[in-house]
């Protein structure tokens, strides 16, 4: 008994999707390897401690400027720490910040974690004005309890 249908126009449609899906496979395959490195997940701090991404792994980093945190180095370089209610990450940045960046203030970083656990960031970006913040940035605070969609100040960071 033959697992092949009997009908010769269901076997010329069952041998196309034959020869079809390998290479369908194939291309899908190609086009998500090809990704691998522009894929960029967002992390808060808390959410960063607790998955680890492996050091060099471009990543978003998004939080509140620390207070007081903010250190410019004359080579242009700046240090300062990005927090979340419960877990804070230090971040260097070598190159001109946003006008809107200052302590306080809702950041998400581009960049990535070295060995050492630093974070290394690309690109900075500012929230813009009190009514509007990414999505994955309104819904991670959402999730911590941290919302503050009325645009009053955060207790923390301190």
């Amino acid at each position: 008994m033959s697992w092949l249908p009997k009908s010769p126009k269901a076997r010329r449609r069952l041998t196309l999707v034959a020869a079809i899906a390998p290479v369908l496979i194939l291309a899908v395959g190609l086009t998500l390897w090809g990704m691998r490195d522009s894929i960029s997940f967002f992390y808060t701090p808390s959410q960063a401690l607790v998955a680890k991404p492996p050091p060099g792994r471009s990543i978003q980093l998004g939080g509140l400027v620390k207070v007081g945190s903010v250190v410019k180095h004359p080579d242009g370089r700046v240090e300062f720490t990005v927090a979340d209610q419960t877990a804070e990450s230090h971040v260097t940045f070598s190159g001109d910040l946003p006008d809107l960046f200052r302590e306080g203030q809702g950041i998400v970083a581009t960049g990535h974690f070295t060995a050492e656990g630093e974070f290394e960031a690309k690109q900075v970006l500012a929230k813009h004005d009190e009514r509007y913040m990414p999505r994955d940035v309104a819904k991670a605070l959402k999730a911590q309890g941290e919302w503050r969609g009325d645009g009053a100040k955060a207790a923390y960071p301190k």
